[in-house]
């Protein structure tokens, strides 16, 4: 389970660059409109290897669950809390994302 971890902190690190880039592109949109797509196009790019990264810990998740069997409580436990955190910072950066567009 040590790579859930290690992918789960990739992942916030992606959820974070992602919403950096969208605020910047957000703040400069008017001013440098071609700088303000950059960072649009960035906090995509972004957001893309952030699923990548979701994809392959729902593998070892899978795996897990077929040679071990469940997780521990407390483990699933915390996993759903991490992961219910890193779905509402997703739908923040996708909602900037859409703002940006309009």
């Amino acid at each position: 389970m040590k790579i859930i971890k290690c992918l789960s902190e990739y992942i916030e690190e992606e959820l974070h660059d992602a919403d950096k880039y969208i605020v910047k592109a957000m703040k400069v949109k008017t001013e440098y409109p071609e700088l303000a797509e950059l960072f649009y196009q960035l906090s995509l790019e972004e957001m893309t290897h952030m699923t990548r990264l979701h994809n392959e810990v729902e593998k070892s998740i899978l795996a897990y669950r077929r040679d071990v069997g469940d997780p521990p409580a407390g483990m699933q436990a915390l996993y759903d809390f991490l992961h219910e955190r890193m779905i509402e910072k997703a739908k923040a950066v996708k909602i900037e994302q859409q703002m940006f567009r309009e």
